[in-house]
């Protein structure tokens, strides 16, 4: 189990690297659209992450529950870097808009309308099952904040794209496929 916990750090590690390098392409934001700064989110997270990899506290020792934590952390950031793939240089930080915005329902965004939010909840809630289990605090404060977020999001595409966000809203789930 060591090495496994090992290894979803690495991958926790990696695909952070990722993700910030790749914010360098993005859109600028529109003119008047808030800056939300995740720099203290991050950091909070960085430290209850560090905190839960460390602690010894509800420490999970299964070995089942370690595959499966782990194919979930591997799916959850899959499909998250799949869908920041997908959004290219329409991508940027939660419930922020962008100059020139695009509609993009394709790819991932065919399953889920917040696909990224979904393989982060996903891949969170796999390294608490690798872990510790007091990661699903992380994972249940995660769902509150990217529910939110989402909501606003939504407010901010359906006034961007009257005539085609609300039919894609109809059509698709918000978090979790055919149900959520």
């Amino acid at each position: 189990m060591h090495v496994l916990r090992l290894v979803i750090a690495v991958v926790w590690i990696l695909f952070w690297v990722y993700w910030f390098a790749s914010a360098v392409s993005a859109k600028q934001r529109a003119v008047g659209s808030r800056r939300w700064s995740l720099g203290g989110v991050t950091a909070l997270g960085i430290v209850i992450m560090l905190r839960v990899f460390r602690s010894g506290s509800l420490e999970v020792h299964s070995p089942v529950l370690g595959t499966i934590g782990a194919v979930l952390v591997a799916a959850g950031l899959g499909l998250a870097v799949w869908a920041r793939i997908h959004l290219g240089r329409n991508w940027g930080m939660p419930m922020s808009q962008k100059a020139e915005p695009e509609l993009v329902t394709s790819g991932p965004y065919r399953l889920v309308r917040h696909p990224i939010y979904s393989g982060l909840l996903l891949a969170t809630f796999g390294t608490a099952l690798v872990t510790n289990l007091i990661g699903l605090i992380i994972a249940a404060v995660l769902v509150g904040y990217f529910y939110y977020a989402a909501t606003v999001e939504e407010r901010n595409l359906t006034a961007t794209f009257p005539t085609t966000y609300p039919a894609y809203k109809d059509s698709t789930k918000m978090l979790i496929p055919f149900l959520l």
